[in-house]
């Protein structure tokens, strides 16, 4: 009986693409995800990952042994190429995530919904750096991608970082606005002002 994953990941989907590019060793699929500056879309900074998805991948049959290699001085490699029913898997699992929104549970929307626990002078330092860091990674996410086009790499071989520059583009401005009104004091709340709304929203109580 087949071992399937349990379900799809983005890790799974960078790996099957690579295989499916060429036959590719666990060691040369972690360097391109990092030299592609794919490790903006998948986490791998512990590579133990890498080989992790790979033996689930493995175990599912979506990927086989093509051979070993053994170089001198070097450790053996293990070279794995995609398999019928990865292909398969793959295209399923892309026009999936291309077609169907996904829930995603971010921290982000999660602090959000619990913001009023600091005080609001203290959310606004923090919102603050946050969207420093934001232009920083937007800054940094157009240069690699200014730096890559112009060697003639395709658009859509970019168009993750392209999406991810939007989203990030879009928050700040949004951020922008809520620090406004946090700085004019134009949104602010207080423990006595936060006793009352819990009141006023108790669940059960009579409308």
């Amino acid at each position: 009986m087949k071992t399937r994953p349990r379900q799809r990941s983005p890790l799974a989907m960078v790996i099957l693409s690579f295989v499916l590019e060429a036959p590719s060793h666990a060691y040369r699929m972690h360097e391109l995800i990092k030299q592609r500056g794919k490790d903006n879309v998948v986490n791998v900074a512990q590579r133990n990952s890498v080989y992790q998805t790979i033996a689930q991948l493995l175990a599912a049959e979506l990927i086989r042994v093509r051979e070993t290699q053994q170089d001198e001085g070097r450790p053996e490699r293990v070279v794995y190429e995609i398999t019928p029913l990865g292909k398969k898997t793959f295209y399923a699992w892309l026009e999936g995530m291309l077609s169907e929104p996904r829930r995603e549970f971010n921290e982000f929307p999660a602090a959000l919904a619990t913001i009023m626990a600091l005080p609001p002078e203290v959310v606004l330092v923090q919102l603050q750096k946050r969207m420093q860091t934001l232009k920083q990674q937007v800054a940094d996410s157009s240069a690699f991608s200014k730096e890559w086009l112009g060697k003639g790499l395709p658009r859509f071989c970019m168009l993750d970082d392209e999406y991810k520059q939007l989203l990030a583009k879009a928050e700040i401005k949004w951020l922008s606005g809520l620090i406004a009104e946090l700085e004019s004091g134009e949104m602010s709340w207080s423990e006595k002002s936060l006793r009352q709304l819990a009141a006023q929203f108790e669940v059960g109580k009579p409308g």
